[in-house]
């Protein structure tokens, strides 16, 4: 039976950043705003963690393009006035005693203890608003209040191509962080900090490849360790408060081993849709017992109309004539008209339908007939006309060239844009 007591939980969920590595799916949008999977938004995988391990006191801070985050938070968890669980954004704001915006992690929880502490926690679980992974939460904490711990920091095993691009620990027998470096560079400090070979055997790794402890970005702080590791005006738990909180206080390492993706950049999050439609997706949203939750919709089941669909998912409201779609992904309302060509394709489709044809000379929303289309994301309520053929092939891996842009070696449609018949990018 769990030793872990939900009403002594407050969560907070980080997706304040600017979301730069995600731009322009950002440029209009907090980075927890950006969807995902067809119908969700990335914040939502973290709520959903949090709800699907019974903890319902959810703070999500924020402070870039929150206005579309806020909108879908308030129109997607509503819970029973008598539960006490809310879902509630906590934007940067200024006080007589504050003037700046957010400047790290750290101290966008610091600028907003007013608010927590006045709920009466005990532990306060901090995530991260862009990664895809399922976690039950009651596991962490009770690892962390087996260990007597005061911060625990959720970790998991990376390879050497992630090493550059994490918070990297080695840990004690014991699981007790003792040596914590942010985003280490340089290659013999990389080597120190190898996870020690007893570990792959008790984590049961398979094969012989050198394996790094990395921080997910997610932590537990006991109540009582929580303001004075703030108080020092240290802006960030990476780089500041973790690696300073390990002399003086019991900082564990929580081990997960299952699927995470940090989506942060456009080549992750690109993959990682495209992944979701595969034959065995790492991420699967097929879970009946532990759902990612949304936004509930009350759209028409999607029309197929000779189409030749495969390893695709299709959200709800689409109407397709007769196109070809392969490894792609298409989102609520989206309109893909006949003799279309789509491959690899993420589609993030409509907020609306249109009653009436549109003004001259605009393309109808969705794709028009005969475009081809290879390698992109498709932002929302974009209109591409007729005959138009968009691929990253022979462009530089970054380009910019509104309302089409190139990151990572995708062509991305920016959201309202309008692409002209018979354009050729």
């Amino acid at each position: 039976m769990s030793r872990v007591k939900v009403d002594e939980v407050l969560c907070v969920i980080l997706g304040g950043g600017a979301g730069s590595r995600l731009f322009p799916l950002t440029k209009e949008r907090s980075k927890p705003a950006v969807p995902l999977g067809g119908k969700y938004r990335l914040v939502d995988v973290p709520i959903s963690n949090c709800i699907n391990s019974g903890m319902k006191r959810v703070y999500v801070l924020t402070q870039f393009n929150s206005a579309s985050l806020h909108r879908h938070i308030s129109q997607s968890y509503k819970f029973d006035p008598f539960s006490g669980g809310f879902v509630e954004i906590l934007a940067a704001e200024q006080t007589p005693t504050n003037s700046s915006w957010y400047e790290g992690t750290a101290d966008a929880v610091r600028k907003n203890m007013s608010h927590l502490l006045n709920h009466p926690f005990r532990y306060l679980v901090i995530l991260s608003g862009d990664q895809l992974y399922r976690m039950d939460c009651r596991q962490l904490l009770e690892c962390h209040i087996d260990r007597d711990a005061e911060i625990t920091v959720a970790t998991t095993p990376v390879g050497r191509g992630g090493v550059a691009g994490y918070g990297i620990m080695q840990m004690d027998a014991d699981s007790r962080i003792r040596r914590f470096e942010e985003k280490p560079k340089r290659p013999e400090l990389q080597e120190e900090l190898k996870l020690d070979r007893q570990w792959h055997a008790r984590l049961d790794i398979p094969g012989d490849e050198p394996r790094w402890l990395a921080s997910m970005g997610i932590y537990v702080f006991n109540r009582e360790a929580l303001t004075p590791a703030l108080e020092s005006g240290q802006t960030d738990f990476g780089k500041h408060i973790i690696p300073s909180a390990i002399h003086d206080r019991r900082v564990f390492s929580y081990i997960f081993q299952g699927y995470w993706e940090d989506v942060g950049t456009i080549r992750a999050f690109f993959d990682a849709n495209l992944d979701l439609a595969s034959l065995q997706p790492q991420f699967s949203l097929f879970e009946g017992k532990i759902p990612i939750y949304t936004h509930p919709r009350f759209l028409p089941p999607s029309k197929i109309n000779g189409a030749k669909i495969a390893n695709s998912l299709v959200a709800d409201g689409c109407v397709i004539d007769g196109a070809v779609i392969t490894q792609s992904q298409l989102g609520v309302r989206s309109m893909v008209r006949a003799d279309c060509d789509l491959n690899r394709v993420v589609m993030m489709g409509s907020d609306y339908y249109e009653s009436e044809p549109p003004s001259a000379g605009l393309p109808p929303l969705g794709i028009g007939k005969g475009s081809k289309i290879f390698n992109a994301i498709i932002d929302k309520n974009a209109r591409i006309g007729e005959a138009c053929t968009l691929s990253p092939e022979g462009k530089p891996d970054q380009l910019d060239g509104d309302p089409i842009y190139v990151r990572d070696g995708i062509v991305i449609v920016s959201r309202n844009a309008v692409v002209p018949d018979r354009t050729v990018f």
